[in-house]
């Protein structure tokens, strides 16, 4: 069915199963006295033309389902409800932080869906259809599908955080350069996943306190006890941000203090050879008038006086408390 852009049709029996559903019987579909549930790729033409001009959906609607990018929100149109949630990438090859989109429009009788990208979350409530544990009500499947797409977030929000702390202690016994590179990833894989969570946690609380026929106070607490996940995540990510934030302050710090030490080294090098320099490059000059020039032990003489000046700068360092 995927070739026509369906991907999952099913009529819910009210009790945790569903009866599947083919194309031609979308097609042919006028309506239904048990919620359905529609399920699209919408880049497919098919799946374009059939929410355009066959859905019944209005305009606004109708775009928002096939809209490109989704800012998660939750707005009631006319007498139903049109959410844009955001998941987790866990597809193989794909980085979390570029997160899944899926838009939904339901009432209580329809439930059209809509994706580019392969939700996990999807496959999910086909197995629990398949079982007989699905959801029974549109009510149900919104905060079913919602609690679904956030539980998945936790493996990812926990590996940031597991990295951020191992990161805090790699720059207590590690002088690294690398160490930048990799915290300024784990800032940035918070920052995006920050972005789309805290509109999500808007909608999430938009859904739940609509008066909707639809929408049982079961449901509602579902969605609350979502939402409260939601929020924590949120928290999460903004102390891992901060702990980055802080941890990449205290690397940076650590390298200037080691990069000042080794100019302090070079400079106190440098300033014990000027005048060794001076001393040398004044009596090297290829002239007349060099004093000891004829004499046996001149060279002898001028180590010991240029050891001497060495001394000299070294006590008058230390009086100093620059060594």
């Amino acid at each position: 069915m995927e070739t026509t852009g369906l991907i999952c049709a099913c009529i819910m029996d009210g009790k945790g199963g569903a009866k599947k559903l083919s194309w031609e019987d979308i097609v042919q579909l006028e309506s239904a006295q048990a919620p359905i549930w529609l399920h699209f790729d919408y880049t497919r033409p098919d799946a374009v033309e059939w929410i355009t001009n066959k859905s019944g959906l209005d305009e606004v609607s109708a775009s928002a389902l096939l809209t490109e990018e989704s800012r998660p929100r939750a707005t009631l149109i006319g007498g139903g409800m049109l959410v844009a949630l955001r998941g987790v990438n866990l597809n193989p090859g794909s980085d979390p932080e570029d997160m899944v989109a899926v838009r939904v429009w339901l009432d209580g009788k329809r439930i059209i869906s809509t994706r580019r990208r392969k939700l996990l979350s999807e496959s999910d409530l086909v197995k629990s259809f398949e079982d007989k544990l699905g959801p029974k009500t549109t009510g149900e499947f919104v905060a079913d599908l919602s609690e679904r797409m956030i539980s998945r977030m936790e493996g990812t929000v926990e590996e940031i955080e597991d990295r951020v702390a191992q990161m805090e202690e790699d720059v207590i016994t590690s002088e690294n350069h690398a160490l930048r590179t990799r915290l300024s990833a784990i800032r940035r894989e918070a920052i995006m996943l920050r972005r789309y969570l805290a509109p999500q946690r808007e909608a999430m609380m938009k859904l739940q306190s609509e008066n909707l026929s639809w929408l049982s106070d079961s449901d509602k607490l579902h969605l609350r006890e979502t939402t409260d996940r939601v929020i924590r995540y949120i928290e999460d990510l903004d102390s891992v941000r901060d702990r980055a934030a802080v941890t990449q302050e205290e690397l940076v710090n650590r390298l200037s203090e080691q990069m000042n030490t080794r100019m302090y080294v070079l400079s106190l090098v440098a300033a014990v050879f000027l005048p060794l320099g001076v001393l040398t490059g004044l009596l090297g000059i290829n002239v007349g008038g060099i004093p000891g020039a004829e004499k046996q032990y001149a060279f002898l003489i001028f180590i010991l006086m240029l050891v001497v000046v060495v001394v000299l700068q070294i006590v008058v360092f230390k009086k100093k408390k620059w060594l």
